[in-house]
């Protein structure tokens, strides 16, 4: 269900990281490798960048497959960042939303993706969703598990929590709500990244200094990528890479 990756670095165009290399984004949309649910990912796409001295990212989402849109062709040639987070979406219901269900979400200077699918969605997660604000509720982007998830996410961090503890707690406390959810998440800010493996494969690609690449899966065949334990929180920056094994979730 999707494939999605994040980026931090020395500034790059969007069509050498999501489309050059061998195994890129644009590829897994048809022909991913290490995918464990779906074959094929085209409900849409989305692309969030950074601008240099800008906090709040760009966006560019569509609801066909990527490989189906030749505006983003131009737009992955000329447009370069240093932040990104990209996702291609194999939709649990099909055309649901359509656009507005495609990652990346955002507010303020998130950007947030969502593989996986929340079981038993969504009577699952009524409970869960009674704890947002009324207003968050009504004002959730789609009516898909991934929004009313970003809403708890996003919730969180409104609180004041950092990103990888408000993705921890919410992949926890959802996977206690509905157990055979999938809940691999992925954040940025364009400064960090916090992700968590939980039922799908995630992979990391660190040179310190240089650039950190948190995908679903490796987009080349460099040795240097390391696939993330299931049930971890990963929290990254251009420098550093922490792993913190996510407790299972108690009745």
């Amino acid at each position: 269900m999707c494939r999605h990756l994040a980026f931090l670095g020395e500034p790059e165009a969007l069509g050498a990281l999501l489309v050059e290399p061998a195994h890129s984004l644009f590829r897994q949309s048809w022909a991913p490798r290490r995918q464990r649910h779906g074959t094929v990912n085209a409900d849409g796409f989305g692309v969030g960048w950074y601008a240099q001295g800008d906090p709040v990212p760009a966006r560019y989402r569509r609801s066909v497959p990527i490989w189906g849109d030749q505006s983003f062709a131009d737009l992955a040639r000329v447009v370069r960042s240093g932040a990104v987070l990209a996702a291609v979406r194999d939709a649990t219901e099909a055309g649901a939303d359509g656009e507005a269900a495609a990652a990346p979400f955002t507010a303020g200077p998130w950007l947030f993706s969502h593989n996986g699918a929340v079981s038993g969605w969504p009577d699952s997660l009524a409970a869960v969703a009674t704890t947002l604000p009324p207003a968050d509720l009504l004002s959730l982007e789609a009516r898909c598990d991934s929004a009313l998830v970003w809403a708890l996410v996003l919730e969180r961090l409104r609180r004041g929590d950092e990103a990888a503890q408000a993705l921890g707690d919410i992949t926890v406390e959802v996977a206690r709500a509905a157990p055979a959810s999938r809940l691999n998440l992925l954040l940025t800010d364009g400064e960090t990244i916090a992700a968590t493996a939980w039922g799908d494969t995630l992979w990391y690609l660190t040179e310190p200094g240089r650039r950190t690449v948190v995908a679903s899966e490796p987009y080349d065949d460099d040795p240097a990528w390391r696939e993330v334990p299931d049930r971890t929180l990963l929290a990254a920056t251009s420098t550093d890479i922490l792993l913190t094994p996510l407790k299972e979730p108690t009745a």
